[in-house]
């Protein structure tokens, strides 16, 4: 099923994916791992470079984000620049979260994008 076609589904139930890799019940191997957040490479990726961040915590979409998870939600930026270097990111990258139905978000645990690698166009689609 494509991204897109996940993502008009709309909101499933029970544990998502990402709930399952932190949680270990499915293997993942983390590029970066700290007491709040995960980062590791998407399994379909749109950039040579492509890989995603998310919080321990479960936070099901940004629009659902309260007020005391802002430290969360720039911890997640810090990480992002800190592994978009490591990754040899130096020209650039694009920060991508999917919010909602039509935002395509299609695993409903909060995660950011991290696209490099080459020349990124816009508008992105």
């Amino acid at each position: 099923m494509s991204e897109e076609a996940a993502a008009q589904g709309g909101r499933p139930q029970g544990p998502t994916i990402f709930s399952k890799l932190l949680d270990g019940t499915i293997p993942c191997k983390f590029i970066h791992e700290d007491d709040k957040a995960v980062a590791f490479m998407d399994v379909n990726p749109q950039a040579p470079v492509h890989f995603l961040v998310i919080p321990r915590k479960p936070i099901a979409m940004l629009e659902e984000a309260a007020e005391e998870d802002g430290e969360v939600l720039g911890h997640l930026m810090l990480v992002a620049r800190k592994v978009a270097k490591e990754q040899g990111l130096d020209k650039g990258y694009r920060l991508v979260i999917n919010n909602g139905v039509e935002g395509c978000q299609s695993v409903y645990h909060l995660h950011v994008h991290v696209l490099g690698g080459r020349q990124l166009t816009w508008p992105p689609g």
